[in-house]
């Protein structure tokens, strides 16, 4: 079974490498409308940077469009809620379209993300989670994804030790089919922006 996921995976990295690559000239012209949109808004750098965690816990740092004011984080580091008051009005539509997370297709070519697998999560989040859930760090035998199985079956409403059971089970059932149903349902939730904050 092993050997199995293991040439899956392979073959998953080099068809996302191509792909991701096709879809960033894709949407090139998005990027930069949003980009334009940012900037009219708020006056800042479109594009930010975030410490993650990726595979077997190595950090790296992932590529997003801003959404919230520069001064967002200045009580803190704290997860996003529903009607957020640090969301723009322009983040508020690119997060709802998940147009924000385009930027992460290079983080696909650089090989630190996949299309599909566990959310990466802030290592100041990460070291909060592992106090209550010992087990959290279980989730990076994995490379994370920009979708995945606990995004689309809840998203930010999951707790922390929620989104570790349908990690787990996304691990434990990683293959084809999975990946498939967790696209399919990926655009139907971009489509209705469910679950987005």
């Amino acid at each position: 079974m092993k050997r199995k996921v293991k040439f899956y995976n392979n073959i998953k990295s080099c068809i996302e490498f191509i792909l991701s690559f096709l879809l960033l000239i894709l949407v090139i012209p998005i990027i930069m409308l949003a980009c334009i949109a940012i900037v009219i808004e708020i006056r800042a750098n479109p594009f930010y940077t975030q410490e993650r965690v990726g595979l077997n816990g190595r950090i790296f740092k992932i590529y997003k469009l801003r959404s919230m004011y520069i001064d967002a984080e200045k009580d803190g580091h704290k997860w996003a809620s529903e009607n957020d008051d640090r969301i723009t009005k322009v983040g508020g539509i690119i997060r709802n379209t998940r147009i924000d997370e385009l930027p992460q297709l290079v983080n696909i070519l650089k090989r630190d993300m996949s299309f599909i697998g566990p959310r990466p999560e802030r290592p100041e989040f990460v070291k909060e989670f592992l106090k209550d859930i010992p087990d959290f760090n279980d989730r990076l035998v994995v490379k994370p994804g920009i979708t995945g199985w606990a995004q689309v079956n809840g998203g930010y409403s999951l707790t922390p030790k929620e989104k570790l059971v349908l990690d787990k089970y996304y691990i434990e059932n990683e293959g084809v089919k999975l990946d498939l149903l967790i696209l399919l349902k990926t655009i139907i939730v971009v489509f209705t922006g469910d679950g987005a904050r």
